[in-house]
């Protein structure tokens, strides 16, 4: 049996275009475009995408990833992270597979993961946001 690709709905794509600067969280169910500057923390359950003119400091955590552009962070993925020819990485990978063009820069660490060791640390970070969230809110 032939293994299909899911069908993605161009409408079900975010995207933040070349000269957009964002500073905060994502938190998406979706796939992910980004093509300008992302300071913070990227969770997608789909595809992340890095644009070559992308610039992201930050942690990322998702299904899979293609990086073209720059990444200063730590990545965790649960399936696939491709660096492509010209991108630059300056953080530690976690990830179930890894693919390297030639010509991707990458300074840091790399571990490989099962799926359940993605889970068991999406759970934990879940539950530590879960437990700052109750400690900021203000008491009635």
């Amino acid at each position: 049996m032939a293994k299909t690709e899911p069908v993605v709905n161009a409408n079900s794509i975010s995207r933040i275009s070349a000269g957009t600067v964002i500073k905060g969280e994502i938190i998406s169910p979706n796939d992910l475009r980004i093509d300008g500057t992302f300071e913070g923390k990227i969770q997608s359950k789909g595809r992340v995408v890095i644009g070559e003119s992308a610039n992201i400091k930050g942690d990322v955590v998702c299904e899979n990833v293609d990086l073209w552009g720059k990444l200063e962070g730590n990545v965790f993925v649960k399936a696939t992270l491709a660096l492509k020819e010209g991108c630059e990485v300056n953080g530690n990978l976690h990830v179930k597979k890894l693919s390297v063009d030639l010509g991707a820069t990458f300074n840091g660490t790399c571990k490989m993961i099962s799926e359940s060791d993605f889970d068991k640390i999406v759970g934990v970070e879940a539950k530590a946001q879960q437990k700052s969230a109750q400690v900021s809110a203000p008491a009635n």
